[in-house]
């Protein structure tokens, strides 16, 4: 099965290339603008976003949206979180922090698909709370100043196959990824 994924990120391509590894999927990137909807239901984000991506001919194709919820910000940036990122970055994000010793946060991403007959939504969750510097050169993003809940370093600091093994993005890929095999899209022996 060919899988395209729309995403002008590289480093999320190759990240999601890494989590489908073992699934016989094979994935091709494009690189066009998504269309987003300024919601804040990252589900809702991911599927419009296939909705307009996926038309005739149709192509299997996802499309994933991901949100940062931090507890003591009311949950801000949320959805808004790479619009955030491009602003202020994790510094930004540190300051708004400063004092604050309340650091819980979550990262949320919707995986949205649609094959031209279906269109499914898969969700992946990971709590963790914001560093109070950044650390590690790795990954992307917010990622020098999350911490996942139960480990002591950021996902910056973790190899890639560290971050896919606990990530939202992980979850949620794998959880397409599996309904892509229960459903009869893919075979159903991984290699």
């Amino acid at each position: 099965m060919i899988l395209y994924i729309l995403t002008q990120n590289d480093s999320k391509f190759h990240e999601i290339s890494s989590i489908l590894a073992k699934y016989k999927i094979e994935l091709k990137q494009l690189k066009e603008k998504k269309l987003e909807l300024q919601l804040d239901d990252v589900a809702e984000i991911a599927l419009y976003a296939v909705k307009v991506a996926c038309k005739p001919p149709f192509i299997p194709i996802a499309v994933d949206d991901t949100a940062l919820y931090i507890e003591a910000l009311g949950g801000f940036p949320g959805p808004y979180a790479e619009y955030v990122y491009r602003k202020i970055g994790v510094n930004g994000i540190i300051r708004l922090l400063e004092g604050v010793e309340n650091r819980a946060a979550k990262f949320i991403t919707a995986v949205a698909y649609c094959d031209g007959i279906e269109e499914r939504v898969f969700q992946g969750v990971l709590e963790g709370s914001i560093s109070r510097t950044p650390k590690g050169n790795l990954g992307f993003g917010f990622d020098p100043i999350f911490v996942p809940e139960g480990e002591n370093k950021t996902l910056a600091e973790m190899t890639t196959e560290e971050k896919n093994r606990i990530s939202h993005r992980g979850m949620a890929f794998r959880s397409m990824a599996e309904w892509l095999v229960t459903s009869g899209h893919l075979p159903s022996k991984k290699s």
